[in-house]
């Protein structure tokens, strides 16, 4: 007979347990079970700062155990590593002592998110640059395994902590900020370990600056009513975004085509493409929603990590609404240390050179290399002979350098370069077309569609195809365009302007996605091959012949699944005053109705529920 006993210490054992198979998820009951007893302690010590921080702390730890197991031990490293570098930092007068606690305060924390992060590519790399055959080694589990006398752990794979990126960039944030003496040392660890580990935002962002978080921590408690309502609508709209449109559309559609891509039709798989889109930016979107939510009941308040970034009129603007605590994060601590709108340095040159020679070296292709060469021969000598523009050209691949590396900052593998890469020129490429007149842009436009078309005809690719259907698209605008000025129609259309610059930022962004999301969720060790292989086989079914005839067919057997994507996409383009009125609307409801609508939404949700729950995208950078 079980006793009383023996059911409790189970019950100790599976909470004080880290099940792989079973991390917490803001969209499993056992989270919010969790939140429900955190929050319930937290009000009972809401304004007693320091006692509060210091549960906050330890309910974090737990919560990134119960998400990660023991690479808990990763995250207090960081902190304890951080928080002493500081105060040693702030100890130092001279500039030389300074500049060392700084740069090997970066190397360290770099070198733990590279370890884990990057092992895999860099053994890649470095064995085919040399020939040689490295393999990984995971240093922790052999001294776990030498520490307990046993071979529990594997040597030979190297596991991804969820949330590394997210915690090293936060720290590192603070370290240069500390350095630069915009801010002051936190003077104690539980503070400081709060802020680190603040288990909301913690293994998928955002990045949340300590200027703007740690003043927080000796406020008092304080919520109002509507302030209440407005974390709670977060959080529902959060889980809408990520269980009915994320995850529905993904497991039902989208991660099909993606495995299989040559078993679905062209049609098919530029759908999957256009709903990735969507997915990608309800599922990360909807989890920082909930992480505003859940911080705004406890009385914290984080940053906006997206701004509806898919009315975007160009891919500059893009960045500047999507993942926003990602770019200020690039712009601060790399591409205005890199020389930003200045000048060049060091750093611009080595990277761009380092990136490109190694990309030419794995690649074998000398079109790539002469690619490279003959663009390194005009920039430089534009550089000569009109030196008005070399603070441009430096400006350019300042931003380029950012947006590889920020490519590279998403995943280990030369997918996520690319990615990145075609950020950047299409970027570049907008700062230089913005500034030509119509028929400039026509006449350019006109010429590459025309050499797109012989190229059809006499190299014809799936490639070609898809770049020449699309020129043509862009060309017809620009026609249109050109002529209504021709006809003596001075006065702009504003509103169909914008519509068409977003919607040509949107399917360049979408096509972009196409390297982000093959090289998503793989094995490391065979990452590379396996997302050019996804990439390249999307491509050609894209890009050959389509059978017209099936499409309704497949529209009809989709149709929840394009429906979903449909209805997303409008909200998602709805002016954003009319959704701060339904945010705001739904803040001053009466509690009894909210808790009413709130039970209806869980319904509606639940509907959508797959059979396994889907984690979080972002935890994997």
């Amino acid at each position: 007979m079980i006793s009383f006993a023996d059911i409790a210490l189970d019950f100790l054992k599976n909470l004080f347990s880290f099940d792989k198979a079973h991390p917490l998820l803001f969209t499993q009951f056992y989270f919010w079970a969790f939140f429900a007893l955190v929050f319930a302690v937290f009000c009972l010590i809401k304004n007693k700062c320091l006692l509060r921080n210091i549960f906050l702390f330890f309910v974090s730890l737990f919560f990134y155990f119960k998400t990660s197991g023991l690479f808990v031990l990763i995250l207090i490293f960081i902190t304890l590593y951080n928080f002493f570098a500081a105060k040693w930092l702030n100890t130092r007068k001279k500039n030389g002592s300074r500049n060392v606690i700084l740069g090997l305060s970066v190397i360290v924390n770099l070198s733990i998110l590279c370890y884990f992060k990057y092992a895999y590519f860099l053994t890649d790399v470095v064995n085919n640059l040399t020939g040689l055959e490295f393999r990984v080694f995971d240093i922790f589990s052999w001294a776990g395994n030498q520490i307990t006398g046993d071979t529990r752990f594997s040597v030979d794979v190297i596991v991804l902590p969820v949330g590394i990126s997210f915690y090293t960039f936060q720290a590192i944030s603070y370290i240069m900020d500390v350095y630069r003496k915009r801010i002051e040392p936190v003077r104690n660890i539980f503070d400081f370990g709060f802020y680190v580990s603040f288990f909301p935002q913690l293994v998928a962002g955002p990045i949340v600056r300590a200027n703007e978080f740690i003043p927080q921590l000796h406020k008092k408690y304080f919520l109002s009513r509507r302030q209440f309502g407005i974390a709670v609508f977060w959080i529902m709209n959060g889980l809408v975004k990520k269980i009915v449109l994320s995850d529905y559309i993904a497991v039902n559609f989208i991660d099909r085509v993606f495995d299989r891509p040559l078993l679905y039709t062209g049609f098919e798989n530029l759908m999957a493409l256009f709903g990735y889109s969507l997915q990608v930016y309800a599922d990360f979107s909807g989890y920082t929603d909930i992480a505003i939510g859940v911080a705004m009941l406890m009385g914290f308040y984080l940053p906006k990590n997206f701004n509806s970034p898919y009315k975007a009129k160009d891919p500059g603007e893009f960045w500047n609404r999507w993942h926003m605590s990602l770019s200020r994060w690039l712009k601060d601590y790399l591409y205005i240390p890199l020389g930003g709108n200045r000048n060049a340095t060091f750093g611009t040159f080595c990277i761009i050179i380092m990136l490109a020679a190694i990309a030419v070296f794995l690649s074998g292709s000398w079109w790539i290399g002469l690619g490279v060469g003959v663009l390194a021969v005009i920039l430089t000598l534009v550089a000569i002979f009109k030196p008005e523009k070399r603070k441009t050209i430096t400006t350019e691949i300042n931003r380029m350098d950012t947006m590889l590396l920020g490519g590279l900052w998403h995943g280990a593998s030369w997918n996520f370069v690319i990615w990145g890469g075609l950020n950047g020129i299409g970027m570049i490429f907008y700062h230089f077309w913005k500034d030509w007149s119509i028929y400039g842009r026509t006449l350019f436009i006109m010429a590459v569609t025309f050499l797109l078309r012989v190229l059809c005809v006499y190299v014809p690719q799936p490639v070609f195809t898809l770049l020449f259907v699309w020129c043509m698209i862009v060309l017809g605008g620009n026609v249109l365009r050109m002529l209504y000025n021709l006809f003596g129609f001075k006065k702009p259309l504003q509103w169909l302007q914008d519509a068409w610059a977003v919607f040509q930022t949107f399917t360049f962004i979408t096509f972009t996605r196409l390297f982000f999301r093959s090289g998503s969720n793989l094995d490391p060790a065979v990452a590379n091959e396996t997302a050019w292989s996804t990439a390249k086989n999307m491509v050609n079914q894209m890009g050959s012949r389509w059978d017209w005839s099936i499409v309704p067919n497949i529209i009809v057997h989709y149709r929840v699944v394009f429906s979903l994507i449909l209805i997303g996409m409008v909200i998602h383009w709805l002016p954003e005053n009319f959704k701060r009125r339904y945010r705001i609307w739904f803040a001053k409801m009466p509690i009894l109705l909210m808790i009413v609508v709130c039970a209806a939404i869980v319904f509606v949700i639940y509907q959508f529920i797959t059979a396994d729950l889907q984690a979080f995208i972002y935890f994997q950078f």
